[in-house]
C-alpha cells in the first residue's frame, strides 16, 4: 500500500499479453502506453507475454524509417528501464520464423532475429505470471 498526499492506494501488478503484430496492429502501442501509464502511477508490470502475431514485436531486424516509431526499441527500453520481462511464446515464434540465438543454435540455423532482450517461453510462463500478478491485460 502506498501513501500519497493523504490518500492510500494499493499498487497492482500486471501481466500484459500482446497478440497484435508490431506494424500491423495498434495493440503493441496500446500495450506500451498502458505499461508506461501504470508504471508512472506506481504499479508494476511483471511480464509482457507476446503471443500469436505479437511475437513479431521481438524482431531485432526491423528497420522503420527514421521518422517512424520504433516499436522494438520501445519494448527494449521499457524492459531495461523498469526490469520488465519480455517473453515470446516459443511455439508462436518458431511458427512465424522468430528465432533466438539459442534456438538458432539448437536448430542448426545460421541466423536469428530475436536478441537477448526477449526470451522464449511457453504458455506455462504466462500462467505462472498470472498466478503472481493481480491482473492480466490483453492487447
Amino acid at each position: 500500500m502506498a501513501h500519497i498526499q493523504g490518500h492510500f492506494f494499493i499498487m497492482s501488478t500486471f501481466i500484459l499479453q500482446v497478440s497484435g503484430k508490431a506494424y500491423g496492429s495498434a495493440a503493441p502501442l496500446h500495450a506500451l502506453r498502458f505499461a508506461k501509464a501504470a508504471i508512472d502511477e506506481g504499479h508494476q508490470i511483471l511480464r509482457v507475454f507476446f503471443y500469436q502475431d505479437g511475437v513479431f514485436n521481438a524482431s531485432s531486424l526491423g528497420s522503420p524509417a527514421s521518422d517512424e516509431f520504433n516499436v522494438y526499441r520501445a519494448w527494449h527500453e521499457l524492459a531495461c528501464e523498469h526490469k520488465v520481462e519480455l517473453v515470446n511464446c516459443v511455439s508462436a515464434a518458431l511458427r512465424r520464423g522468430m528465432v533466438s540465438r539459442e534456438e538458432a543454435e539448437t536448430q542448426g540455423l545460421s541466423h536469428w532475429n530475436v536478441d537477448d532482450g526477449f526470451h522464449n517461453g511457453g504458455l506455462g510462463e504466462l500462467v505462472s505470471g498470472i498466478a503472481k500478478a493481480d491482473r492480466l491485460v490483453c492487447f
